[in-house]
């Protein structure tokens, strides 16, 4: 057989690095980074080569099963699909639609098909009760780009190949590979700052893989980065450093911004975040004086207490610096398949969810609240669930709650490929092709990069006889709910496939009228629409060209006004103002940490990414160490309202003191799970003890940082 090369990204984190890989028939030969794609450049993470064991693992499921007596069995598609749709409709029809739930996890965002079905299924369940891993995630991110510029979908990237002097927050590039910040070689990227006279600057309560990439490192207490805002806010406005630019003319309100922050001391900022206050004004002066700079933040200062808060406070230090929607500050890309960007797009605290009252955002509820709504009784409760994508027994907050929920279903769908900690509750297992047996382009990470960007890639391998992927099974899914639900209706029309809508959405994007490719930074102009035929050209991936300014067209508010001082969040600062001057926790704070080669549970069966050295250990800086008589090695019990686990200590300088850290996505000890590899390697689940309970207040985002425990000896 000969030989074939095949041009892709990896799905495996959201860089988009291009990889070539070699196959002969079925079996993949190599795979490598593509010297040739203008984004990567080359480079690739080791996960990029664990694709071939995503594709030839033995766990992965190929045909559905239904769990019958407790025994897993095969079962074809269309009964299958009958099944679901049956038992689904059922409980709606006796219980309401709001009694089945859903939930979509993080790969979806790497699948076309999946992305674009997902809608249909949404809308023929009809109910509220739906959440993402968004809200473990991102979601203040969002919400805070609803509040200010009047769309969900409008993400602030930082333009990091322009720009001068980079303040990251409770970011960890080195791990993520950059995170809604879509890079490929961002260590790259951030030694070339460096390297044309720039600075990095990182503040973490870890020194992290990033700490060796910057110019300097600073700790600080888990969830009091809003208070650091503060203080580089209250310094620039105190030294005159304001320089917004066009900004002052396109946003609102700019007479009662500087108000908000009177009575901000930066002594108190300094006793509650740990870091002294002349770091605070030394960071505050170089970041205004720059000629361009962009703080930035992600997951670690999302899923703490004060998630959308510290979104709006880093948006508010680059306004009042004039490094919003400007070359080397925060900026947003102009994606060639841009319908979600055309027009306005949200929608916040609508309505609640019954158990607790958190707000829904987009139309989603936070995730803290599924367990609680399947376990409390009464009208509205949740009987049956459709999980997607996802693990959320290992993904969300108190996971042992989690198992609980499900347990006690009446009926559970998986569209999965893997018996996993979630999907072993299932009812039905629904299993997709894998991501080198469909099409592939980012819809998502496209919206997130760095640069404007463009691929298609057709599958790498024909689907086996019998499989179906995502789009089928989601499409199959929902017309079937449709066809229960209204049994009168007309048969539905046929579907055109995932590349026609793709097509369709590139030649009436941005890129319609024609584009510029660029080629070493000059660009080439075609008249031509840009099209799946045109992308299918270049195989490595099409760079469309630099972030551009973006106001007014992408601000979407009544009178196209970029909103400085939103009413929720003005109202959150308040709770922020009154905890600056109480006293602070003087106990343990858990927080969370990720790792490059295993950043995600679905990823823990790859031998070759997870071998060596245990990643589950317990960190803990030696001050707290002696204090507790404990040292590296030792076992020990942590504790929170949540649970308990039993940890081995690391002992590290790498981590400040009064905090400990574990890492997200272990604890494949669960019986029922069929994953070989994660089972010989199980770790601990942070998610066994950190606390449901504890949220952000504004937005229902799942706190993960700062999460009070208790560390005994074994």
């Amino acid at each position: 057989m000969p030989v074939k090369t095949h041009h892709r990204a990896c799905t495996l984190c959201e860089a988009m690095c291009g990889v070539v890989i070699e196959t002969r028939g079925e079996q993949i030969l190599s795979i490598s980074g593509d010297v040739n794609d203008p984004h990567s450049e080359g480079h690739i993470c080791p996960k990029g080569y664990a694709l071939q064991d995503l594709h030839n693992d033995p766990d992965r499921l190929r045909t559905p099963l239904e769990k019958v007596n407790g025994e897993w069995l095969p079962i074809d598609w269309d009964s299958a699909l009958d099944k679901v749709a049956a038992r689904l409709v059922d409980i709606q029809q006796r219980h309401g639609n709001d009694a089945v739930a859903g939930y979509w996890g993080n790969p979806s965002s790497h699948n076309l098909g999946l992305m674009m079905a997902s809608g249909a299924l949404r809308k023929a369940l009809e109910t509220r009760n739906i959440s993402s891993a968004a809200s473990l995630d991102q979601m203040p991110h969002q919400l805070v780009s609803y509040l200010m510029f009047g769309h969900s979908q409008l993400f602030t990237i930082p333009d990091i190949d322009r720009t001068g002097y980079m303040l990251m927050l409770g970011a960890n590039p080195a791990a993520s590979n950059g995170s809604l910040m879509t890079a490929g070689d961002i260590l790259k990227r951030l030694e070339r700052i460096r390297q044309r006279g720039g600075k990095v600057v990182l503040v973490d309560p870890r020194r992290t893989e990033s700490a060796r990439y910057v110019d300097q490192h600073l700790f600080i207490r888990p969830g009091t980065d809003a208070f650091f805002l503060l203080g580089l806010i209250r310094h620039v406005l105190d030294r005159g450093l304001v320089k917004p630019g066009r900004l002052r003319e396109l946003a609102d309100n700019w007479e009662a911004l500087a108000p908000l922050f009177e009575g901000v001391s930066l002594e108190q900022v300094s006793a509650r975040c740990g870091i002294a206050v002349a770091d605070i004004q030394r960071i505050a002066e170089d970041f205004a004086a720059a000629e361009c700079a962009v703080c930035y933040g992600r997951m670690g200062i999302s899923t703490q207490s004060y998630g959308a808060l510290n979104h709006w406070l880093m948006l508010v230090l680059n306004i009042l610096t004039g490094n919003l929607d400007s070359p080397g500050g925060m900026m947003f890309t102009t994606p060639a398949f841009n319908k979600a960007q055309s027009r306005p797009m949200g929608s916040f605290n609508t309505y609640q969810s019954r158990v607790r009252g958190l707000p829904e955002f987009d139309r989603y509820f936070p995730a803290v609240i599924m367990a609680e709504e399947m376990l409390t009784p009464g009208e509205g409760q949740v009987r049956g669930f459709v999980c997607v994508a996802g693990n959320p027994v290992l993904s969300t907050p108190n996971g042992r709650q989690m198992d609980a929920a499900l347990e006690q279903l009446e009926f559970m769908v998986s569209i999965d490929f893997y018996l996993n900690e979630t999907s072993r509750h299932a009812d039905i297992i629904l299993p997709p092709t894998g991501p080198l047996e469909h099409e592939q382009y980012d819809i998502v990470f496209n919206m997130l990069a760095v640069r404007n960007l463009s691929r298609y890639s057709d599958p790498v391998f024909e689907a086996p006889e019998g499989t179906r992927c995502d789009w089928d099974i989601v499409q199959g899914l929902a017309r079937r709910i449709e066809a229960l639900k209204n049994p009168d209706a007309a048969p539905p029309r046929a579907l055109p496939t995932p590349e026609q809508i793709l097509d369709h959405g590139l030649k009436t994007g941005p890129y319609g009228k024609g584009f510029s490719e660029y080629n070493q930074g000059e660009p080439i102009r075609h008249d031509e629409p840009l099209s799946v035929e045109v992308l299918k050209r270049y195989p490595h991936g099409l760079d469309l060209g630099p972030m551009q300014p973006s106001f007014p067209g992408y601000l979407f508010t009544p009178g196209q006004r970029l909103r400085l001082t939103p009413p929720e969040l003005v109202e959150d600062l308040q709770r922020a103002m009154a905890e600056l001057r109480s006293e602070p926790d003087a106990g343990l704070m858990l927080i969370s940490r990720r790792d490059l080669r295993t950043n995600n549970s679905w990823m823990h069966n790859s031998q070759r990414l997870v071998k060596g050295t245990d990643r589950c250990a317990l960190l803990i800086n030696p001050a707290d160490a002696a204090r507790l008589g404990l040292a590296t090695g030792a076992p020990a019990r942590i504790q929170s309202r949540a649970g308990e686990l039993r940890v081995n200590l690391l002992v590290t300088e790498d981590i400040m003191p009064g905090v400990v850290c574990l890492p997200h996505g272990w604890g494949h000890d669960r019986e029922g799970v069929s994953l070989r590899v994660a089972q010989s390697n199980p770790g601990i689940s942070i998610n066994d003890i950190t606390d449901d309970k504890v949220v952000d207040p504004l937005s229902g985002n799942a706190v993960f940082n700062g999460i009070p425990v208790q560390l005994l000896p074994a």
